[in-house]
This record gives structure tokens, C-alpha cells and sequence, in this order.
């Protein structure tokens, strides 16, 4: 389960499930969906117990259902989860005063309503250098300085809990030095829905399943082959170096 925004709607609502679906892998993603949704809109969601987030679930049999609203806290009792993932609004990614506390209380609810689930912290990526996003002067409008600032945020805010990295950044960021290019996403900020969303859905797909993407044969219809060769190839090499860049 992904507590999340429109980011974790990149990552695993499109692409996820085609890609287990090719390789026999059963799969019920589900995702917690607040647009924009910061870790101190959620700690406040959660205080006040506010039914605020859109369930969007994801299965081999049905690809996306939308449900009613939810809150968090009646997500996390509504069974059990294998993985639960946390992640910091995009333009608040690379600001270190913005995570706690409301890491910490998030946290902390989420290990006491689902203790044996796997808890982890998924990456989001720098914007495209001519991104338009509000947020986006805060890093001075560069790419690289935001996605330095969010390397630096997971170091010193995601570490400090030992949280395993979903490294989608990573990922995106290795992909912008291929033949991709700066192409990775549709509107400055969110991934582009073909090989952009398959490129963070291939870095969940290896950490869920064990296997290597690079040996799965499923891209969708508007992806060239070579397209799919360089997202599986970033998101593979992501998963690698997460501990050589200290996340």
C-alpha cells in the first residue's frame, strides 16, 4: 500500500501490474491518493481522522478500481499489507525542515496498526529542468540542485529510520542520461505515461518480486523496444547503487 499522492500514481497504478501480470506474478496494489499530499497533510489527515484520500486498487484480474474515500486509519485496518510505503510531496522532497515531525508520527501509527508489514520510503524525482512548478524556484529552477537536496533528505531524514529506498529518483535520474534524455516527464513535474510511469513502476516490480526486470518482455503499446531496454536498464541499475550512494 502506498501512502501517497499523485506520484505514487505514477509509480505503481499503470504500469505495476502488466509487468507481474508477465511473469505469473499475483499482485493487489493499493494506493492511498491525496493530490499533492505532503508528510505534514497527512500526519493532519490522520489526527483529525479525515476520510480524505481517493482508494485506488490494482489487480491481475481488474486493472484500476476506484472505491470510496478513506482514512488512513481505516486503511491501515483493513488488513493485512506486505509493503507500505511513505513519500514526501514532490516539492517539499528535497527540504529537510519539511519531514518532521510528521515522519516520525506517521511512522510510528503505521508500525502499530500493521506491524509485520515492510515499511518503506519511496523517492520521488527532481523536476525537468524547464519545469514551471510553482515549487520549482526554490532549488533556483535546477534539476540538479533539487535532486541533490532530495539525495541529502534521504540521507539524513529516511535513514535516520532505516527505512528500505524505493529508489524511483534514482531511477529517473539514471534514465535522463540515456538516449531518454530530460523526456521523463509529461508536464515538467509528473512522468510521462509511457516510458516515464514504466520506468518507477519496473524499480517497484524488482523489490516486490525479487526478479530482475531486465528479463521481463511486457511494454505497453506506445513503447519502442529501445524505450523499454533503458527503463529497465535505469531502474535495474537504481536498485544497485542505492547502497553506494548511502540511501
Amino acid at each position: 500500500m502506498c501512502i501517497g499522492n499523485s506520484f505514487s500514481w505514477d509509480a505503481v497504478e499503470q504500469e505495476l501490474v502488466p509487468l507481474c501480470d508477465e511473469k505469473g506474478v499475483q499482485i493487489e496494489v493499493h494506493n492511498l491518493y491525496y493530490g499533492g499530499c505532503s508528510l505534514q497533510q497527512h500526519a493532519q489527515f490522520l489526527l483529525h481522522d479525515k476520510a480524505a484520500y481517493s482508494h485506488r486498487v490494482c489487480t491481475n484480474e481488474e486493472p484500476r478500481i476506484i472505491k470510496d474515500t478513506i482514512t488512513l486509519r481505516q486503511a491501515l485496518q483493513d488488513g493485512e499489507y506486505d509493503y507500505i510505503s511513505l513519500q514526501q510531496a514532490s516539492h517539499d522532497s528535497g527540504i529537510r525542515e519539511s519531514y518532521e515531525p510528521w515522519l516520525t508520527m506517521l511512522i510510528d501509527t503505521v508500525r502499530a496498526y500493521q506491524p509485520n508489514a515492510r515499511l518503506c520510503w519511496m523517492q520521488t524525482w527532481a523536476y525537468s529542468q524547464d519545469a514551471t512548478h510553482s515549487a520549482y524556484p526554490r532549488y533556483h529552477n535546477s534539476q540538479q540542485e533539487m535532486w541533490d537536496s532530495i539525495v541529502v533528505c534521504t540521507k539524513s531524514q529516511i535513514n535516520h529510520h532505516q527505512l528500505p529506498i524505493i529508489p524511483c529518483g534514482l531511477a529517473v535520474q539514471y534514465a535522463r542520461q540515456t538516449k531518454l534524455g530530460d523526456t521523463m516527464c509529461r508536464d515538467g513535474y509528473h512522468l510521462n505515461y509511457t516510458y516515464g510511469r514504466y520506468t518507477a513502476a519496473c524499480v517497484w516490480y524488482e523489490i516486490l518480486t525479487g526478479k530482475d526486470v531486465r528479463f521481463n518482455r511486457y511494454k505497453n503499446a506506445e513503447m519502442t523496444s529501445e524505450q523499454r531496454r533503458l527503463s529497465q536498464k535505469s531502474a535495474h541499475k537504481a536498485l544497485k547503487m542505492v547502497e553506494k550512494f548511502g540511501l
